[in-house]
């Protein structure tokens, strides 16, 4: 298992390249790590582009402070309730980059099969319900999406990812944001043309192969 300070500066390598990038805009947003039957997580007010290695709070699974003297992020509970849920993600990435809390806060959800690598990463990244930010009325809306989906759009709010490796959840967030822009690029064009089913299954299966 990797030690905490590695943790820390994986976190921080990527807030900075997340920054870089234009998908973390001031102190929105936060990133976590499964450590053990703890959770590593960004604290209250810290911006993800700019963090340190005081920026960190350790936490159980229910949320309660482990280690640490920042408050954790005010979205500790829906990171945990995702850790939870799935055994297999040991990153999570929430931000509210431009393009894909553009259409979290249109209400529409990015689940039409446009283009066929995102059809293969995601499937379709669905929208969850209003909650208000740091509720468990939001963990209890997001969540339900958890068990099938790794991407979620959260309404008027952004978008969370979670994966195996920081690296893999930083690359689905900078795909989904990309193909958020693409969508709204098409729709300018005079509209998408959309994946028939077969296309859809052929996609599908190939993904199952690999």
């Amino acid at each position: 298992m990797k030690s905490v300070k590695e943790i820390k500066k994986e976190i921080i390598e990527y807030g900075r390249l997340a920054e870089g990038k234009n998908l973390t805009p001031g102190v929105s947003g936060n990133i976590s790590a499964r450590y053990g039957e703890n959770v590593i997580i960004t604290s209250s007010g810290s911006a993800n582009g700019y963090l340190s290695e005081d920026d960190f709070s350790i936490i159980d699974l229910s949320g309660k402070i482990v280690e640490g003297v920042k408050k954790p992020s005010s979205e500790k509970l829906l990171h945990c309730e995702f850790y939870k849920m799935r055994p297999d993600v040991n990153y999570i990435i929430h931000m509210h980059s431009p393009y894909l809390s553009s259409f979290a806060s249109a209400g529409i959800a990015l689940d039409e099969p446009i283009m066929a690598e995102n059809v293969f990463y995601f499937g379709k990244i669905p929208l969850a319900e209003y909650g208000l930010p740091s509720s468990v009325d939001l963990v209890e809306k997001t969540s339900k999406y958890f068990k099938e989906y790794n991407a979620v759009l959260m309404a008027n709010h952004g978008f969370i990812v979670g994966d195996k490796t920081i690296h893999d959840a930083f690359l689905k967030l900078t795909l989904a944001e990309s193909y958020a822009q693409v969508v709204l690029n098409t729709r300018i064009l005079g509209g998408a043309k959309v994946l028939n089913e077969f296309q859809v299954d052929e996609i599908l299966k190939l993904r199952k192969k690999l």
